[in-house]
């Protein structure tokens, strides 16, 4: 079953998605946000295109397990989505995926400005691949 990762922002939402047999998480790309609907139309293609059967969120907390105001523009976003796939979603704690992230891309030497580009996609495959790791799938 494949998985599709989401790391919702304000700005850009990071989507990686699993292999088939769900054991590793790939970053896809990064989508530039616009409006809701061509969002919701970028990731039902990819849906599509990867035959997507469970969605998974990085829900943001604060440090202290709280949800704070990104927190609740994600759960909104979730709702819409619900509207619009039809599919299973899950969250899981996005909490440091992005200094994660990071680290990995500055450890593969990774110029600031590609990061800047791919830092997204590669946050989402963070959280996707925690979730794969913890048999939470």
């Amino acid at each position: 079953m494949r998985i599709m990762g989401l790391d919702v922002g304000d700005k850009t939402i990071g989507v990686a998605i699993s292999d088939p047999l769900g054991w590793t998480a790939q970053g896809l790309e990064v989508i530039r946000r616009d409006t809701l609907e061509k969002d919701f139309n970028r990731l039902g293609q990819i849906i599509k295109e990867y035959s997507v059967e469970k969605i998974l969120v990085g829900m943001p907390k604060n440090m202290n397990a709280t949800i704070g105001p990104q927190g609740e523009k994600v759960l909104a976003f979730i709702e819409q989505l619900k509207e619009n796939t039809h599919l299973p979603i899950k969250t899981w704690d996005e909490r440091l995926s992005t200094v994660a992230a990071e680290r990995m891309l500055i450890q593969a030497d990774v110029s600031r400005s590609k990061r800047k580009k791919v830092i997204d996609k590669m946050a989402a495959a963070v959280i996707l691949q925690g979730y794969l790791d913890a048999g939470a799938n």
